[in-house]
């Protein structure tokens, strides 16, 4: 039985929404392990002087003290998922510690698995290299990233796979069932191999993007100047912003990058719905060059300033108006957080449902545009233009009914796959702080046909 299954049923609080997959507390144990990383790398000149140590004796802001944090994000998290909420043990991990099988009677299913382990990364690579914007700007140093890790990652895939396929209940897995159609030999399912090329291109996509914001953020957090910062409410405000999507864009990283059985955090299926690849891939480089650029079609701040520039010498709203935007900023760093190990776009990893998830079932997309509209101000330009107003205010609707389509195919992926997730939905329409008002409203503007009276 699933695991999911036996969720549903189980005892309890009045009111409570139905249990999550994802305790409250791998995400703030990820938190503390990132920023203590960020203080470290802050103080490092006065460290490395203490200390006598050779080389600069100055902050560590370069792209490889950014991808380090990813570890000292993601060790955290591992150790209580593993420590305290033991999600190895979990039944959804399809393993079975206690029965493990003699390696001769799993030595042929792991070849056929890690040939197709091989032949999908090999495929990656050159699907990497057709895509020319990987090979300049930011995804540059992604590409090294991946470069420098791709042979210990195929040693490591060895005795990796061979120790898992032991203990796994079922080891013809996605991976195996693409490994059997390139032999050729093996009975194999299409559909299987879908699921595999599907959670392989998300992690394929997103892990390069991620990877490739990773240096910036982080330089921009361990480089800030406090001086004077408490005094200047927009300064105060976009550094603890971009703290907040440093946070964000650390945990979310890890996210796909530790998709494991053992962690009970493998992508158990990626989102099966064109339209939901649509919605999301727009989003995002390349696609979100040709729309939500500088120049794309959905451009929204052409002639903007911002709201720093519009509320300048008014102290007492500009302190509003921060305060406001580092909340929005919060909460979508939390809605990340509250993932934990298992944040991903596109994938179902399991049932969130709590944190912000308690108060709104996409508390990340509402808080992302909600910080859009109230930082940029669309319908405020320098140029005085009016035909710029209605563009800018035009096209963040446009942006935001983007993401509205996304919430939609999300929420039926997920209705699909998981009877928990179909009770959580339930559960949020009634108890949502925000999604219950909501609720009442749209079906307030529903017309009421006639009660149709059964046929005798």
């Amino acid at each position: 039985m699933k695991e999911t299954q036996s969720r549903i049923g189980q005892p309890l609080a009045p009111n409570a929404p139905p249990r999550s997959d994802v305790s409250v507390a791998v995400g703030i144990a990820g938190m503390l392990g990132l920023l203590a990383w960020i203080i470290f790398c802050r103080n490092y000149a006065d460290f490395a002087d203490r200390f006598a140590l050779p080389g600069p004796h100055e902050r560590m802001t370069g792209p490889y003290a950014a991808i380090t944090a990813v570890a000292f994000s993601a060790g955290p998290m591992i150790a209580w998922s593993l420590l305290i909420d033991k999600v190895h043990r979990r039944p959804s991990t399809g393993i079975d510690w206690d029965n493990p099988r003699p390696l001769k009677s799993v030595i042929q299913v792991s070849m056929v698995k890690l040939g197709g382990l091989w032949a999908t990364w090999g495929i990656i690579g050159f699907l990497y290299c057709l895509g020319r914007w990987y090979w300049r700007g930011q995804y540059l140093f992604a590409m090294d990233v991946f470069g420098a890790a791709a042979i210990p990652l195929f040693l490591l895939s060895v005795p990796y796979v061979l120790w898992l396929d032991r203990v796994l209940v079922e080891p013809r897995d996605h991976a195996w069932h693409f490994g059997a159609m390139l032999i050729g030999r093996e009975a194999w399912d299409a559909d299987e191999v879908k699921k595999h090329w599907r959670a392989w291109i998300i992690k394929a996509f997103f892990g390069a993007f991620m990877i490739s914001i990773l240096p910036g953020g982080f330089a921009e957090v361990v480089n800030a100047d406090f001086t004077g910062i408490l005094a200047d409410p927009a300064r105060l405000a976009f550094f603890l912003i971009a703290l907040l999507f440093v946070i964000d864009v650390q945990i979310g990283t890890v996210g796909y990058l530790v998709t494991m059985r053992p962690l009970d955090a493998h992508i158990r299926s990626g989102n099966p719905f064109l339209a939901g690849w649509l919605a999301a891939l727009i989003c995002y480089p390349p696609f979100a060059f040709g729309f939500m650029g500088g120049g794309g079609i959905f451009a929204y701040e052409v002639n903007t300033a911002g709201w720093a520039h519009w509320f300048a010498g008014n102290t007492p709203v500009l302190w509003l108006w921060g305060a406001m935007l580092v909340m929005l900023t919060g909460i979508y760093a939390w809605a990340t957080m509250a993932f934990g190990i298992r944040f991903s776009n596109l994938t179902y990893r399991g049932v969130l449902t709590n944190g912000p998830y308690r108060f709104s079932r996409h508390p990340a997309y509402l808080s992302k545009n909600l910080f859009w509209w109230l930082s940029v101000l669309p319908f405020l330009v320098t140029s005085g233009s009016l035909v710029d107003s209605i563009r800018n205010t035009f096209f963040l609707c446009c942006i935001s009914a983007i993401y509205y389509w996304r919430a939609r195919t999300e929420e039926a992926h997920l209705m699909r796959e998981d009877e928990c997730y179909r009770e959580y939905h339930a559960w949020m329409e009634q108890h949502g702080l925000l999604t219950r008002p909501l609720v009442r409203f749209r079906n307030r503007l529903r017309p009421r046909g006639p009660v149709l009276q059964p046929a005798e």
